[in-house]
């Protein structure tokens, strides 16, 4: 499938998503958003994907949405609708069964940074910038920033950052616990490599639990998440990779895992 927007391919596994309007740092417009979604279900229908990267070309991962789509915003019924729409589509964080790492450089913000919350991992040069901007420019965030940080930091900070509109360094993201870990600019690529290496090594299967174990508690009473938890580990005992683990521990050798 050819996109507009963004870069896609696949190598040894990892399915790279590169967002590609550099012209304007990778400013997101619906074309965007609808080759972006194609790209990820592409690489979830794809048995030969283990690992997603997203990242951005040129100087920036994303600088957040194109602003001249909404110099003549449809009626507020149709935002709304549009707005819901998108992230019942979008939520590729809850619902996504691989691990997705966002490789950030550069700005980061608005629509981008959500794009970023939406990722399992984010590793983050030394030169990144966060931030919310929308209430600078056109209200507050749409695509699940208001959501989503404050579950990631303290309240009170999310909304700092959110009403404020001011962007927060890489290592002030790591520090809150945004980002995952912040490397020099030229060191990047390789770092990301090597955590996706890391994932690939690890069972499809039990990755695909993991997320859907920490995304679902997320939403849940603890009781219910730890019912939900208890489920998805004994369901680990029903697969081939479980018993591939099991023996390999016990001969000391790497295992060798099929996702079933």
């Amino acid at each position: 499938m050819s996109y507009k927007t963004i870069l896609y391919e696949v190598k040894d596994g990892i399915a790279k998503v590169t967002l590609n309007r550099p012209e304007v740092l990778n400013a997101i417009n619906s074309q965007l958003i609808a080759d972006l979604n194609a790209a990820m279900k592409s690489a979830e229908d794809d048995p030969n994907v283990r690992v997603v990267i997203i990242t951005g070309a040129g100087r920036a991962f994303s600088s957040g949405a194109d602003i001249k789509e909404f110099l003549a915003p449809p009626t507020m019924a149709d935002m709304q609708g549009q707005i819901e729409r998108r992230e019942r589509e979008f939520r590729f964080d809850e619902t996504y069964t691989k691990p997705i790492i966002a490789m950030v450089h550069g700005y980061c913000l608005g629509g981008g940074f959500e794009i970023a919350q939406r990722c399992d991992i984010i590793i983050a040069s030394e030169d990144a910038r966060f931030g919310q901007p929308e209430i600078n420019v056109v209200g507050i965030p749409g695509g699940g920033g208001t959501q989503r940080l404050p579950r990631l930091i303290p309240t009170k900070k999310a909304l700092e950052i959110i009403m404020t509109g001011d962007m927060i360094d890489a290592k002030e993201a790591e520090r809150l616990g945004i980002v995952n870990k912040v490397v020099p600019r030229e060191k990047l690529e390789e770092t990301v490599n090597e955590v996706a290496q890391k994932l690939l090594s690890k069972s499809p299967v039990f990755l695909r639990f993991a997320k859907a174990a920490v995304y679902r508690g997320l939403e849940v009473p603890l009781k219910e998440g730890l019912a939900w938890e208890s489920m998805l580990f004994a369901t680990c005992f029903t697969t081939e990779d479980q018993k591939e683990a099991s023996r390999a521990f016990v001969e000391r050798r790497k295992p060798i895992f099929k996702g079933k």
